[in-house]
């Protein structure tokens, strides 16, 4: 039996999406795109608002605040149908893509937030696939510590807080 998520109109939840047996879910840059695609159209649908993300090579990070309880919950579920549609019908295979359920967890304080943002952005860094988070192009970090505009992205307070620019919020 399923327990019932919980899920809070504006309070942020860190997202986790894996592929089945730890195996890829974008094979290419096109793969990446189409994703954040359907991302961004589902954030509009479901008007949530994504504050971080990584889409690494077989699983996905997202930092989400919904503005309804079920918003997280039909996000993820649209995404994942039209992205498995996608990958099937170009990688002519059958079947599921991910891993079971999506992880959530409720990100209900100002410091557990930036310590999200930390973890989803370096996420390529700590699995030594970059050297330095900036090397890696599927992650907000550009948006959030470059200043390199991200329309999918709008950052939480706790995350502004940090300073009046991005160099100032960066590390």
């Amino acid at each position: 039996m399923r327990l019932p998520r919980l899920a809070l109109p504006g309070l942020p939840q860190h997202i986790v999406i894996c592929g089945i047996n730890g195996q890829a879910i974008f094979c290419t840059d096109h793969d990446h795109q189409i994703f954040l695609v359907y991302l961004e159209a589902a954030i509009a649908k479901y008007q949530c608002e994504l504050h971080a993300y990584t889409l690494m090579p077989n699983h996905i990070h997202l930092l989400i605040t919904p503005s309804c309880s079920n918003g997280v919950g039909k996000l993820v579920q649209l995404v994942a149908r039209q992205y498995v549609q996608y990958f099937n019908q170009r990688y002519q295979r059958t079947g599921t893509l991910w891993e079971g359920r999506y992880k959530s967890a409720l990100v209900d304080s100002d410091t557990f937030a930036i310590n999200v943002y930390r973890y989803i952005e370096r996420n390529a860094l700590r699995n030594n696939l970059v050297k330095h988070p900036s090397e890696y192009p599927w992650s907000s970090y550009h948006h959030n510590a470059m200043n390199l505009f991200d329309r999918l992205i709008k950052p939480c307070d706790a995350y502004m807080a940090l300073g009046e620019t991005a160099e100032l919020r960066a590390d």
